[in-house]
């Protein structure tokens, strides 16, 4: 490990009472923040780790797969993730989450996916300020803990509501915002503006956290220069790379934290697998893990600077059981080894 300049960073990030080890944040992604995925990335440096996007209402009702998703067992610090429209049931889900030992509460008014805004939840909120006002005053109000939101900037081009938001969360009582450098309109499409996040740094005295398209390390320091924002947030380029927040933390840190080889990615790759059984159950688990399967491969292939024989990707992603898909992972990861070192 080699040092660098550390850049220069917010002083005190606190979240709340919650003060982060770093300021370097893994996203709420559904299907992808699991409890595993969370341990993995958090014992590895992430400063804070958020959980899937959590239902309210199925919270506060107990729904199995609503827990599932809410799980932070492990965690030094638990970030939980809510979604919701109706006040009272984001007020009592928080209430459960906190019980259950979230230390902070995150609002979703950011999510693009269609199933979500048809509900009018996520980013539709956008198009709602008065409703997301409310929903984060009875948040705060219902616990004894941060209660943080995050969002996109706008529902378009015509409609860049994020300071306006961000000013009334701070209002209400949130401790934090996160903001993803895109409109819905945008989903996932082009360039997330990182220039157009200080308009929110600016608006606020509550730490602001940028978030959309941290890929490499160094988009880290030009993501917090052209933003303004005292922390990042990875989402996407955390995908099969459980150990990049803490390479982007100890990068801003002044830190040259080298990439895992091979072999101590793959078994990263198969804690994660192991964890993904143990939390949904042998058959429903090794469904939730083919994607990431796929992922931790692509960045294997990426190390090695070798692609991954198409027929072993399928192999793992496809295989009926575990044991099958267990084999046919660490198969391929050898190939990969073969082909680097030949």
């Amino acid at each position: 490990m080699s040092s660098i300049a550390p850049v220069p960073l917010a002083q005190n990030f606190v979240v709340g009472r919650v003060s982060p080890d770093n300021p370097v944040l893994l996203a709420p992604m559904s299907g992808v923040t699991d409890l595993a995925f969370r341990r993995i990335a958090a014992r590895l440096g992430a400063g804070l780790v958020v959980s899937e996007m959590v239902a309210s209402r199925e919270l506060a009702t107990a729904d199995d797969e609503a827990r599932l998703r809410a799980e932070g067992e492990g965690l030094g610090v638990h970030v939980v993730q809510l979604a919701g429209r109706d006040p009272a049931w984001m007020a009592e889900a928080a209430r459960v989450a906190v019980g259950a030992g979230a230390a902070i509460v995150d609002i979703n008014m950011g999510c693009p996916a269609k199933k979500v805004v048809g509900g009018h939840g996520g980013s539709a909120l956008l198009k709602d300020l008065d409703l997301a006002t409310r929903l984060i005053a009875a948040t705060v109000a219902a616990v004894d803990a941060p209660v943080t939101v995050k969002m996109r900037l706008g529902w378009d081009a015509e409609s860049i509501v994020a300071p306006d938001l961000a000013a009334r969360a701070e209002a209400e009582g949130a401790a934090m915002v996160t903001i993803h450098g895109r409109t819905r309109a945008q989903f996932y499409e082009g360039q997330a503006d990182w220039g157009a996040i200080r308009a929110i740094v600016e608006r606020v005295s509550i730490p602001v956290v940028a978030n959309g398209d941290l890929v490499a390390v160094e988009d880290a320091p030009a993501m917090l220069q052209a933003s303004g924002a005292d922390a990042v947030m990875i989402g996407r380029g955390a995908q099969g790379r459980a150990w990049f927040p803490g390479m982007v933390a100890a990068h801003l840190a002044g830190r040259e934290m080298e990439t895992p080889d091979l072999d101590a990615q793959r078994d990263l790759a198969l804690e994660h697998y192991e964890g993904l059984l143990a939390l949904y159950g042998r058959d429903v688990g090794v469904r939730h893990a083919r994607k990431h399967l796929g992922w931790y491969l692509d960045a294997a292939a990426a190390s090695a600077g070798t692609p991954v024989p198409a027929a072993l990707k399928a192999a793992a992603q496809s295989a009926p059981t575990a044991e099958e898909a267990r084999s046919a992972f660490v198969a391929a990861y050898d190939e990969l080894g073969w082909r680097a070192a030949a």
